[in-house]
């Protein structure tokens, strides 16, 4: 496995963790390597036939505009360059310009063959500071040795499925016939949501725990009311926010951000908590909470602090510098994460 600096996990699951970092005496480069050794014994195999497709997306749509770039890959990991950018489900894009440039990036995975096959997932695309679209996590595409029938129901598939996320997050940007492709569903697509995604669903929500689309499980749903009571128990304490954190060893965590009185003191925050019942593995203690002019708590704000993703936060403060002071507070403030461990052989 080439030699490789992890700075932060961002995702954790049974079939890989994905770390964001860079080469030594490269700091300046960020990249992302996806492990996959340690894994499950009954995980290795899909995890090996996942790798194999995103390697060859990657290495077909090598050149793209807005598609990471494979470094290297082997049998243990993948290394591919960092897409710079904010998840749509946080971003929120109402810019046509991002469509349009997510509808540029279709076309050429297009002629290069390539159909992503999850862009119903809202975190597998990102939008820039200057408002560009990215398209990441290729481990369901598959590259087309013929541009057959298949071929282009998936391609379909793929450019449907971005006018659903404009549906979403901008439907008075929808044209009537952009409508009409929203509704209008292929018939591969009909028949997985009637048989497969029923079991997909069953295997990751009630087998493996996956709820949140990001591979960080359903902590912040299963022991979120406990442990959010429990810190409000505490007569310090104001409000509280929970959200789910990737971590090395394939569990997700559970941050708690408490708004409360000045010298509050943290670790003894965390000890009576767990002794109340609340389950937060780490709790950081800010005087104010981020919240938007009217008052509603910025959510998305506090889940790109607690999983790291710094690079978003300058965009979702720009224009605001009141808000952008308080929010360098918090991060300058984030308790430690401890480091992933080193991977373990394949099995």
């Amino acid at each position: 496995m080439t030699d490789f600096v992890t700075d932060t996990v961002l995702k954790t699951d049974e079939f890989s963790e994905t770390q964001k970092g860079h080469f030594p005496g490269a700091p300046d480069r960020p990249l992302i390597r996806r492990v996959l050794t340690g894994l499950p014994w009954w995980a290795w195999p899909i995890a090996q036939g996942l790798a194999r497709r995103e390697v060859a997306a990657l290495a077909a749509a090598r050149g793209i505009e807005g598609v990471p770039q494979l470094i290297s890959a082997d049998r243990e990991a993948i290394v591919r360059t960092w897409s710079e950018g904010v998840p749509l489900n946080l971003a929120r894009p109402a810019d046509p310009a991002f469509y349009r440039d997510g509808a540029r990036i279709l076309r050429a995975l297009r002629r290069a063959g390539i159909t992503h096959n999850d862009l119903a997932k809202a975190q597998n695309w990102l939008m820039t500071a200057d408002g560009r679209a990215q398209v990441i996590d290729f481990q369901l595409a598959k590259v087309h040795r013929r541009k057959g029938k298949l071929f282009r129901l998936a391609a379909y598939e793929d450019y449907r499925h971005l006018l659903k996320q404009k549906r979403h997050f901008a439907p008075d940007l929808l044209t009537p016939r952009g409508w009409r492709i929203v509704n209008q569903r292929s018939v591969p697509s009909l028949f997985w949501r009637a048989t497969g995604k029923r079991l997909y669903v069953a295997i990751t929500r009630g087998l493996l725990d996956w709820s949140d689309g990001e591979g960080l499980g359903g902590r912040a749903e299963r022991d979120g009311p406990a442990t959010e009571a429990a810190l409000l128990a505490q007569p310090q304490v104001t409000a509280v926010v929970l959200v789910p954190f990737a971590r090395s060893g394939r569990l997700a965590g559970l941050y708690a951000f408490c708004e409360a009185a000045p010298g509050t003191d943290a670790a003894a925050l965390a000890a009576a908590q767990r002794v109340a019942g609340g389950t937060a593995d780490l709790v950081q203690v800010v005087e104010r909470l981020p919240r938007s002019p009217n008052g509603s708590i910025r959510q998305d704000i506090l889940l790109m602090l607690a999983q790291g993703r710094t690079e978003g936060l300058e965009q979702a403060t720009a224009h605001d510098a009141d808000l952008r002071a308080l929010v360098a507070g918090i991060a300058a403030g984030r308790p430690a994460v401890a480091a992933p461990a080193a991977p373990a052989a394949a099995g």
